[in-house]
């Protein structure tokens, strides 16, 4: 039997993987991290908020408000650590068509964007088996719009999968674009951990300027792994 706490490891494991494979590079390991001054990071906090309302973008402070955070339609939503969520951002494919694809997987987009929110999702009942997570970017409107046509693109180039920093994900299947937002799509992509296949649901959403996407396991249920529509719907909401 697969316990809750297994379906949450298995829903961080693409992050748990990246971490590892970062720490694992001597070269950064011997590296020696600056930390960040109150002053400078103030500074850079003004330089992000400066550029985004350049591009007509979501400021960071603006777009955490708008996040959610704890209990909403059925499921938790966590805030993740820093140092996990970086730890996915380098994640290269090993086909150059399937970037967009693997840029997801590792929690951020293809296109850099102003600033990013994650949180992870963990269901409220136990009856619930689908675990997973949610990140909101911040771009420009014409960047968000190039955000989502080049992962139509990829998910079209890129049927067979990929791999990336020890993973493979060895299929990405296009699922039919949900009613939501200014545009939407949605897919799964196999991972394969352990020898066992995991289907991940991804459910990619733009709501002007922000790209919002949700992934979903269901090691039950495979075919229930998408985030529901009103969990996603809920946090749209947020964003008008």
């Amino acid at each position: 039997m697969i316990t809750r706490r297994a379906l949450s490891m298995v829903a961080t494991l693409p992050v748990l993987l990246a971490i590892s494979a970062c720490s694992s590079n001597p070269d950064e390991s011997s590296d020696k991290k600056t930390t960040p001054t109150g002053k400078s990071a103030s500074s850079a906090e003004a330089q992000t908020s400066a550029e985004a309302k350049r591009i007509g973008a979501m400021d960071p402070q603006a777009l955490e408000k708008a996040t959610i955070s704890g209990k909403s339609k059925g499921f938790e939503f966590k805030q993740v650590a820093k140092a996990e969520v970086e730890a996915g951002r380098d994640m290269k494919a090993d086909k150059v068509e399937c970037q967009p694809i693997a840029s997801l997987a590792g929690g951020y987009t293809h296109i850099e964007a102003v600033s990013t929110e994650h949180r992870s999702l963990e269901p409220s009942s136990a009856k619930n088996a689908t675990v997973g997570s949610m990140w909101l970017a911040s771009h420009s409107k014409k960047n968000a719009q190039r955000v989502m046509s080049e992962l139509r693109t990829s998910l079209k180039k890129c049927p067979d999968g990929f791999n990336t920093l020890g993973l493979t994900y060895k299929s990405v299947e296009r699922l039919k674009d949900p009613a939501l937002g200014d545009d939407a799509l949605s897919y799964r992509i196999t991972s394969v951990v352990a020898k066992q296949s995991v289907p991940m649901t991804y459910t990619v959403v733009r709501e002007g300027g922000v790209v919002v996407t949700f992934y979903g396991v269901n090691m039950l249920t495979p075919k229930d792994s998408a985030i529901p529509q009103s969990t996603i719907e809920e946090q749209l909401k947020q964003l008008e």
